[in-house]
């Protein structure tokens, strides 16, 4: 098979970059060569991998670094103007991006882009390169038959649903909302002499070649205002932290769950723990007054409990979910689309507890599917934990739905299917 160069582009937390780092590992074990372009903050990550690398502006803060980091996610976790804010983190960089970029795809053969550097389409139009869009969560269709949960206001979902009719109107208004926050990216594509081009956060993100749904199907089948072009493909999972040399779970740990029954797990993924507040107090005495035993992924040292912790509760900064997810009775995330693919190819029952963003949208199809309950930030308390737990507990119907959850999720294979299809565009034969 001919060996072909893939630029990745992407920008954000671990869970905007791990789904691309499995795919790269993918490509690279087919013989391909893959490199990502994003934020200096992952180089030493991509290093660590040997994933070659290539930095992008804007760079987000160091992980030496954690009151910056604290203070920037306060206002990007925020339900109402978090999404917003990260547009804000990507627009006054726009001429930054498309020229970092535009050097990261010398020699390549191919472009996979994520929607957030929003240049991605730009860098392809100007080097008629071959380009591949994707997307991590079902929210990013906007779609008016499977229409979304917004952060801003969670309830608007039972109207859209009844009509898409209704839905189109709404999305009418939200479109010209969006067309004022994206003035800056018409702007350049005009200084470059391009066309306006698509909304660049609606149909304006999507290849007309090929669009990766990077999520299970039963997250969302595909929809008829969707991209005739897209493939599902399962979740790319990756969840390894690669930067201070940990491979597997560390021993305390899994001493830990081996000493008894099966725990409940608390976590607040990649970016919400740095703006966790009371969650893991309160989530430790959630688990008392259920007589459960905790592990909590702490994320930062910052968000260590008091010592001596309880009886039957541990905590750690970070595990492979792939090996401590599998292991719980229960687990607690924030409902960031990465954690939500590893918690439901656990087959464990979960309570989503959303902050922002497309959070919102994956508990409540995570909810449909009846493996789930969920119970938004600023409600989450010891008492409302204890009792979203134990309904989630004491119902056996929640175990089931997880466990065929987890059967469907654990049998797909998203980087894989993702390797297949960028081949199948590059015109190279595919493994079977």
């Amino acid at each position: 098979m001919q060996s072909k160069r893939i630029v990745i582009s992407t920008f954000g937390s671990f869970g905007d970059v791990h789904p691309y780092v499995a795919i790269a590992l993918e490509l690279k074990q087919r013989g391909h060569r893959p490199l990502i372009a994003t934020s200096d903050v992952y180089r030493e990550k991509m290093e660590a991998i040997g994933i070659e690398f290539h930095p992008v502006r804007p760079d987000l803060p160091s992980f030496d670094e954690p009151d910056k980091i604290a203070e920037l996610m306060d206002g990007l976790m925020d339900p109402r103007e978090g999404s917003e804010r990260v547009m804000q983190l990507v627009l006054p960089h726009l001429r930054d991006i498309y020229e970092d970029l535009s050097a990261a795809v010398g020699g390549a053969d191919l472009l996979l882009t994520h929607p957030l550097p929003l240049v991605g389409p730009i860098v392809a139009y100007q080097r008629k390169l071959p380009w591949v869009s994707s997307v991590l969560a079902p929210l990013s269709f906007f779609s008016t038959y499977d229409p979304p949960v917004f952060p801003k206001l969670p309830a608007l979902y039972h109207l859209l649903k009844l009509s898409p009719a209704i839905s189109r109107f709404m999305f009418r208004l939200v479109r010209k909302e969006l067309d004022k926050l994206m003035l800056p990216v018409y702007e350049f594509r005009a200084d470059l002499g391009m066309p306006r081009g698509g909304q660049p956060l609606l149909e304006g993100q999507h290849s007309p070649t090929k669009v990766l749904a990077l999520f299970s199907r039963v997250m969302a089948e595909p929809q008829r205002d969707w991209p005739p072009n897209t493939v599902v493909t399962g979740f790319p999972l990756y969840d390894r932290r690669d930067y201070f040399g940990e491979k597997d779970a560390s021993p305390e740990l899994l001493k830990f769950l081996d000493a008894g029954p099966p725990p409940i797990v608390f976590t607040l993924g990649s970016s919400a723990f740095w703006v966790a507040r009371d969650f893991y107090r309160d989530s430790i005495e959630a688990a008392r007054n259920l007589g459960r035993r905790a592990l909590l992924l702490i994320g930062n040292v910052r968000n260590m409990p008091p010592s001596p912790l309880p009886d039957g509760v541990a905590a750690f900064e970070y595990a492979p979910f792939s090996e401590v997810l599998p292991r719980a009775c229960a687990i607690v995330h924030q409902g960031g689309v990465g954690t939500t693919g590893q918690a439901m190819r656990s087959g464990k029952p979960v309570l989503v507890v959303p902050h922002a963003h497309d959070q919102f949208d994956n508990g409540a199809r995570v909810e449909r599917l009846g493996c789930a309950r969920v119970l938004p930030r600023p409600r989450y308390n010891a008492e409302s934990a204890t009792r979203e737990l134990k309904a989630l507990l004491d119902d056996s119907k929640y175990a089931e739905s997880a466990t065929q959850v987890g059967d469907v999720v654990s049998e797909e294979h998203g980087a894989s299917v993702a390797v297949d299809e960028i081949e199948k565009v590059l015109g190279v034969r595919v493994r079977g």
